[in-house]
Protein backbone atom coordinates (compact mmCIF):
# COMPACT_ATOMS: atom_id res chain seq x y z
CA UNK A 1 0.00 0.00 0.00
CA UNK A 2 1.49 3.29 -1.06
CA UNK A 3 0.24 6.60 0.30
CA UNK A 4 1.73 10.07 0.01
CA UNK A 5 3.97 11.10 2.93
CA UNK A 6 1.45 13.67 4.19
CA UNK A 7 -1.28 11.01 4.20
CA UNK A 8 0.91 8.66 6.25
CA UNK A 9 1.79 11.46 8.68
CA UNK A 10 -1.91 12.27 9.11
CA UNK A 11 -2.78 8.60 9.58
CA UNK A 12 -0.13 8.42 12.31
CA UNK A 13 -1.61 11.54 13.94
CA UNK A 14 -5.12 10.09 13.65
CA UNK A 15 -4.11 6.95 15.53
CA UNK A 16 -2.22 8.97 18.16
CA UNK A 17 -5.18 11.33 18.68
CA UNK A 18 -7.72 8.52 18.86
CA UNK A 19 -5.60 6.51 21.27
CA UNK A 20 -5.52 9.34 23.82
CA UNK A 21 -9.04 8.28 24.85
CA UNK A 22 -9.13 6.50 28.24
CA UNK A 23 -10.38 3.23 26.69
CA UNK A 24 -7.37 3.16 24.37
CA UNK A 25 -4.61 5.03 26.19
CA UNK A 26 -1.49 3.44 27.67
CA UNK A 27 -2.42 4.74 31.12
CA UNK A 28 -6.16 4.09 31.10
CA UNK A 29 -6.61 7.84 31.61
CA UNK A 30 -7.68 10.55 29.19
CA UNK A 31 -4.34 11.58 27.77
CA UNK A 32 -5.94 14.63 26.17
CA UNK A 33 -7.47 16.27 29.23
CA UNK A 34 -5.63 19.58 29.37
CA UNK A 35 -4.71 22.28 26.85
CA UNK A 36 -1.07 21.47 27.62
CA UNK A 37 -1.54 17.83 26.58
CA UNK A 38 -3.24 18.99 23.39
CA UNK A 39 -0.36 21.37 22.68
CA UNK A 40 2.19 18.59 23.22
CA UNK A 41 0.29 16.28 20.84
CA UNK A 42 -0.11 18.76 18.00
CA UNK A 43 3.44 20.04 18.45
CA UNK A 44 4.79 16.49 18.19
CA UNK A 45 3.12 16.24 14.76
CA UNK A 46 4.21 19.73 13.64
CA UNK A 47 0.73 21.19 13.22
CA UNK A 48 0.78 24.75 11.99
CA UNK A 49 -1.84 27.47 12.01
CA UNK A 50 -4.07 28.89 14.69
CA UNK A 51 -3.86 27.53 18.25
CA UNK A 52 -6.02 29.01 21.00
CA UNK A 53 -4.62 26.69 23.70
CA UNK A 54 -7.74 26.98 25.84
CA UNK A 55 -10.46 24.76 27.29
CA UNK A 56 -12.89 25.49 24.45
CA UNK A 57 -10.38 24.34 21.83
CA UNK A 58 -9.62 21.24 23.91
CA UNK A 59 -13.34 20.36 24.10
CA UNK A 60 -13.69 20.74 20.33
CA UNK A 61 -10.70 18.47 19.69
CA UNK A 62 -12.03 15.90 22.16
CA UNK A 63 -15.32 15.91 20.22
CA UNK A 64 -13.33 15.50 16.99
CA UNK A 65 -11.54 12.53 18.58
CA UNK A 66 -14.93 10.94 19.29
CA UNK A 67 -16.11 11.53 15.70
CA UNK A 68 -12.92 10.09 14.22
CA UNK A 69 -12.97 7.02 16.48
CA UNK A 70 -16.50 6.25 15.33
CA UNK A 71 -15.25 5.84 11.76
CA UNK A 72 -13.42 2.64 12.79
CA UNK A 73 -16.83 1.06 13.40
CA UNK A 74 -18.22 1.94 9.96
CA UNK A 75 -18.14 0.04 6.71
CA UNK A 76 -16.53 1.66 3.69
CA UNK A 77 -19.71 3.26 2.32
CA UNK A 78 -20.75 4.70 5.66
CA UNK A 79 -17.18 5.93 6.28
CA UNK A 80 -17.23 7.73 2.93
CA UNK A 81 -20.48 9.46 3.87
CA UNK A 82 -19.05 10.50 7.26
CA UNK A 83 -15.85 11.87 5.71
CA UNK A 84 -17.91 13.75 3.12
CA UNK A 85 -20.02 15.26 5.93
CA UNK A 86 -16.92 16.43 7.82
CA UNK A 87 -15.46 18.00 4.69
CA UNK A 88 -18.76 19.65 3.71
CA UNK A 89 -19.32 21.12 7.20
CA UNK A 90 -15.84 22.67 7.06
CA UNK A 91 -16.37 24.04 3.54
CA UNK A 92 -13.13 22.25 2.72
CA UNK A 93 -11.43 23.19 -0.50
CA UNK A 94 -8.22 21.21 -1.06
CA UNK A 95 -5.15 23.04 -2.28
CA UNK A 96 -1.45 22.28 -2.58
CA UNK A 97 0.94 24.13 -0.29
CA UNK A 98 4.61 24.06 0.57
CA UNK A 99 5.72 25.44 3.94
CA UNK A 100 8.43 25.03 6.53
CA UNK A 101 10.47 21.94 5.63
CA UNK A 102 7.56 20.23 3.86
CA UNK A 103 7.33 19.77 0.12
CA UNK A 104 4.01 20.09 -1.72
CA UNK A 105 1.15 18.58 0.26
CA UNK A 106 -2.57 19.06 0.72
CA UNK A 107 -4.40 21.46 3.00
CA UNK A 108 -8.09 22.19 2.72
CA UNK A 109 -8.76 24.85 5.33
CA UNK A 110 -7.29 28.21 6.09
CA UNK A 111 -4.48 28.36 8.67
CA UNK A 112 -6.69 30.58 10.83
CA UNK A 113 -9.51 27.98 10.95
CA UNK A 114 -10.12 26.47 14.40
CA UNK A 115 -7.76 23.62 15.28
CA UNK A 116 -10.52 20.98 15.58
CA UNK A 117 -11.81 21.88 12.11
CA UNK A 118 -8.31 21.67 10.63
CA UNK A 119 -7.80 18.30 12.30
CA UNK A 120 -11.10 16.92 10.96
CA UNK A 121 -10.31 18.14 7.46
CA UNK A 122 -6.74 16.80 7.41
CA UNK A 123 -7.92 13.46 8.74
CA UNK A 124 -10.75 13.55 6.21
CA UNK A 125 -8.24 14.01 3.38
CA UNK A 126 -6.18 11.06 4.61
CA UNK A 127 -9.23 8.86 5.07
CA UNK A 128 -10.34 9.71 1.54
CA UNK A 129 -7.12 8.08 0.34
CA UNK A 130 -7.74 5.02 2.51
CA UNK A 131 -11.35 4.70 1.35
CA UNK A 132 -10.74 5.25 -2.36
CA UNK A 133 -7.81 2.82 -2.27
CA UNK A 134 -10.19 0.23 -0.77
CA UNK A 135 -7.90 -0.19 2.25
CA UNK A 136 -10.44 0.26 5.07
CA UNK A 137 -9.67 -3.31 6.17
CA UNK A 138 -6.34 -1.94 7.43
CA UNK A 139 -8.18 0.27 9.94
CA UNK A 140 -8.53 -2.00 12.95
CA UNK A 141 -9.13 -2.09 16.66
CA UNK A 142 -6.35 -3.69 18.70
CA UNK A 143 -6.62 -7.49 19.03
CA UNK A 144 -5.78 -7.36 22.74
CA UNK A 145 -9.06 -8.21 24.49
CA UNK A 146 -8.61 -5.48 27.11
CA UNK A 147 -7.69 -2.67 24.70
CA UNK A 148 -9.82 -0.46 22.48
CA UNK A 149 -6.85 1.21 20.82
CA UNK A 150 -6.97 1.69 17.08
CA UNK A 151 -4.38 1.14 14.39
CA UNK A 152 -3.94 1.57 10.69
CA UNK A 153 -1.82 -1.28 9.38
CA UNK A 154 0.59 0.21 6.85
CA UNK A 155 2.73 -2.94 6.64
CA UNK A 156 3.19 -4.69 3.30
CA UNK A 157 1.57 -7.93 4.39
CA UNK A 158 -1.24 -6.34 6.41
CA UNK A 159 -0.64 -8.52 9.46
CA UNK A 160 -0.40 -5.93 12.25
CA UNK A 161 -2.75 -6.91 15.07
CA UNK A 162 -1.92 -4.67 18.02
CA UNK A 163 -2.08 -0.92 18.54
CA UNK A 164 1.32 -0.79 20.21
CA UNK A 165 4.39 -2.80 21.01
CA UNK A 166 3.16 -2.84 24.62
CA UNK A 167 -0.05 -4.67 23.68
CA UNK A 168 1.79 -7.02 21.33
CA UNK A 169 4.38 -7.92 23.95
CA UNK A 170 1.73 -8.39 26.63
CA UNK A 171 -0.33 -10.71 24.42
CA UNK A 172 2.79 -12.66 23.40
CA UNK A 173 3.68 -13.14 27.09
CA UNK A 174 0.17 -14.42 27.82
CA UNK A 175 0.35 -16.85 24.88
CA UNK A 176 3.80 -18.05 26.00
CA UNK A 177 2.57 -18.67 29.55
CA UNK A 178 -0.45 -20.57 28.21
CA UNK A 179 1.79 -22.76 26.02
CA UNK A 180 4.22 -23.33 28.89
CA UNK A 181 1.40 -24.38 31.22
CA UNK A 182 0.24 -26.98 28.67
CA UNK A 183 3.78 -28.37 28.34
CA UNK A 184 4.14 -28.83 32.13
Amino acid sequence: MLFAPDTIATIDFTVALTNTHPAASRTGLDELSTPEELTALVDSFNYTGRFDRDEAELAEVQDTRRQIRAIWDLDRDAAALEVNRMMREANAMPYLIRHDAYDWHLHATAPEAPLAERIRVEIGLALMDVIRSDEMHRMRVCDAPDCDGVLVDLSKNGSKRFCSIRCGNRMNQIAYRERSAVDD
